[in-house]
């Protein structure tokens, strides 16, 4: 039996199921996990993932010994404060998306990783099977011109939970939905490489009582293509599509219902899929990281990328 040493930093709704993910494969991939937890108040809670949580503490400095892995899923704004304080306490390092908010993107290149230690951030939408499909299934030299929205309505986002309470709503915790959204560049990048120039948009154009953007729109150039992408947080009805012009077809990829559409010959590919399917794969391949079968695919300067797209900086401008 595999046996694991991991912390949280942080308990919020994203911790919990991934803690949930965790124990789902440890029943069935022979793992022990351990799992301790950092947050603010020591005392535990109700939820059902506290009954896996071995010891909750107020400090990491608290804790005995090293992690195998930490996860770093605390308010965006504490990510790289956090990931220096928790450095030597750990081995390898899951990180939340964004690996930080803009405003402290040079503490974010200032980062010295640990040499031979993993660092991975977040990108669940990559083990999405409509990803996973276009990844696998389709040439990027055959598409012309791709079309990606994520538009949701943000008191709905977490149920019980009054949403301008929330970092999302809040510009000084790393809140906006360009940073929230960061998932469609991610995976944009992940089928199609870095954009040579990007002209972005964004701002508050809603009555949402937040201080963070609720709008990004950007208009990416390729050599031999071009991509629209439109974020926002007031769509009444969740939608979450990519749709790829190719010179013999179009594709709509929807990831809210699981299913590729072929427009052209009507041909349908539907997944039996559900979110916890995705992010299970993701720690999947996160452990295999850890354990040295593969390298990490997003690593702290490759994330660094992704979060720069979101204010419409490529590779070539400062």
């Amino acid at each position: 039996m595999k046996s694991l040493n991991i912390c949280f930093i942080g308990i919020g709704s994203i911790a919990k199921r991934h803690i949930r993910n965790l124990v789902k494969i440890a029943e069935m991939d022979g793992y022990q996990f351990t799992i301790d937890a950092i947050r603010r108040s020591a005392c535990g809670g109700e939820e059902d993932v506290f009954s896996y949580i071995n010891h909750v503490y107020l400090d990491v400095e608290d804790t005995d010994g090293m992690y195998d892995a930490i996860f770093i899923t605390n308010p965006t704004e504490m990510h790289m404060a956090t990931l220096e304080k928790v450095t030597k306490h750990g081995k390898n390092f899951f990180i939340e998306k964004p690996i930080t908010s803009y405003s402290q993107i040079e503490e974010a290149e200032s980062y010295d990783p640990v040499p031979g230690a993993v660092y991975y951030v977040a990108c669940p939408l990559r083990y999405h099977s409509v990803i996973r499909y276009l990844k696998q299934q389709v040439d990027p030299k055959e598409v012309i011109s791709i079309r990606s929205i994520s538009s949701s309505y943000l008191p709905n986002w977490r149920k019980g939970v009054d949403y301008r309470k929330t970092y999302s709503a809040h510009q000084s915790m790393g809140g906006g939905v360009s940073l929230d959204l960061i998932h469609e560049w991610d995976y944009l990048t992940y089928l199609f490489g870095q954009p040579s120039s990007v002209v972005y948009m964004g701002g508050k154009k809603s009555s949402l009582e937040i201080d963070s953007d609720d709008y990004a729109i950007y208009m990416a150039d390729y050599e031999d293509k071009i991509l629209e992408l439109h974020l926002d947080y007031f769509g009444r009805k969740t939608m979450r599509k990519v749709t790829l012009f190719t010179k013999e077809d179009t594709l709509v990829g929807d990831l809210v219902n699981h299913r590729i559409s072929y427009l052209e010959t009507g041909r349908i590919v539907d997944f039996n899929e559900e979110r916890d399917d995705f992010q299970t794969r993701e720690l999947k391949h996160f452990l295999d990281m850890v354990e040295g079968r593969c390298q990490s695919d997003n690593t702290v300067s490759q994330a660094i990328k992704t979060l720069k797209l979101t204010r419409g900086i490529t590779g070539g401008q400062s």
